[in-house]
Parts: structure tokens; C-alpha cells; sequence
């Protein structure tokens, strides 16, 4: 098994920059954030490779490849606000504080956003603002804001969401079924208008109480 360090400059040197994940402050932010720090003892010798890993709850982490993917796509600035819909493990969230002014993340599981909150201010990551509670269909802000991520799939993503963004501003989630699910990034360009773009394709866990109705065969 690669020591962490090796196996961390292994993941952003052989998983990510091959696969089109360039952008230097993406890069920087996965290079000094150790993600072996938000995965359970058993699980650590797995933090680097590229597939989903179990975190509590019934929940999953997800992979190295679509984080960068979903992170570089994002685009965010350093003066921006961005929602964050499913906390997890924290190690997202903590990502997106390093290219983020403010970071507001919602778990609907209150044991995983107290160890969430644990692992990020012992990586002195102060401008995260946790919260617990069901996102699957909203979450109310004071003000529209920058960036909207959420890391469990959708079939239909809510409208509500939309609306809470900026005019410029984007949001990035995954939309569909297994298996046929596809990362959509949704720009804001007017009061009344957004414009949608697929990025590619990917299998994620369902955001819960959005998961797909069973279908019956007769």
C-alpha cells in the first residue's frame, strides 16, 4: 500500500490531470487537503483511489475523478458564496472553502455533520456554516448566492433551487436514474432564463426523499 502522501500526489498526477481536471486552484485545493482525514481508520488505505467509499449513514463519498470534474466546472472565485446540498464526509466542503469566500452546507444526517465540523476546523477551516435538516425539495437563504452544488442525484432537479441563484451564478448536480444519470451544469443569465449545459455521465447515490418511484410491471 503507497504511503498517504504518495498515494495523494498519485491521485491529482495520474487520475486527475489525465483526465482533463487542469485548472491550477482546483489542483492546489486537492493537493493540500488530505483526504484520508474524512474517512473511518479501516477505510484510509482507499482514500485516493478513484471509486465511491462508504462514509456512515448508509452514505457514500464520492470519487476523486467526478469531485475534481464537479469542482472545475463549478469555477468558483474566491469572493464567491456557494450552497452545498449534502455535507458528508466534509471532505467536499472543504474544498469548496478553499476556493470559496463562504460555504453553506446542508446534511440531512445530524451524526455526519457533527464529524463533518470536527474534521474541518481541525483543518482550521473557519468560513463554513453548517446546517442539518431535508433538503430534497429546498433550502431557504437570506440571499440569493453565487454557486449551488449538490452532491446526490435527482430525477427532476426542484425549481426552487434555480431561483436562489445570482444572475451569473451556476449550479452544478446530477440528474437521472440509475443508469443513466448525467452531471448538469445550469447557468443563470437573466432573471427568467438558464441555460443548461451536460458535462458527463456518472452513477450516484439518490438525494433522499427525491429517490426514483419504483416502477411496477403488470
Amino acid at each position: 500500500m503507497a504511503e498517504p502522501d504518495t498515494a495523494h500526489a498519485n491521485m491529482v498526477n495520474q487520475q486527475l490531470r489525465p483526465n482533463q481536471v487542469a485548472d491550477a486552484r482546483v489542483l492546489a485545493a486537492i493537493s493540500d487537503i488530505p483526504r484520508e482525514n474524512f474517512l473511518e481508520p479501516a477505510l484510509k488505505g482507499l482514500a485516493y483511489a478513484d471509486v465511491q467509499l462508504p462514509i456512515g449513514c448508509g452514505q457514500t463519498m464520492l470519487s476523486p475523478m467526478v469531485e475534481g470534474r464537479m469542482l472545475q466546472a463549478l469555477a468558483l472565485q474566491p469572493d464567491d458564496t456557494v450552497l452545498e446540498i449534502g455535507t458528508g464526509s466534509g471532505y467536499f466542503t472543504a474544498l469548496l472553502a478553499r476556493l470559496a469566500a463562504k460555504v453553506i452546507s446542508v446534511e440531512y444526517f445530524e451524526t455526519l455533520s457533527r464529524q463533518a465540523q470536527d474534521r474541518l476546523l481541525a483543518l482550521g477551516l473557519h468560513n463554513i456554516e453548517l446546517a442539518v435538516g431535508d433538503a430534497a425539495k429546498s433550502w431557504p437563504l437570506p440571499e440569493r448566492v453565487d454557486a449551488i452544488v449538490i452532491t446526490a442525484a435527482f430525477v427532476t432537479l426542484p425549481e426552487d433551487f434555480l431561483n436562489q441563484l445570482k444572475v451569473g451564478g451556476r449550479l452544478l448536480a446530477v440528474v437521472g436514474k440509475a443508469p443513466a444519470m448525467s452531471v448538469q451544469l445550469i447557468q443563470r443569465i437573466s432573471e427568467r432564463e438558464w441555460q443548461t449545459r451536460t458535462l458527463f455521465e456518472t452513477v450516484i447515490p439518490a438525494m433522499i426523499h427525491a429517490e426514483p418511484k419504483a416502477e411496477f410491471e403488470f
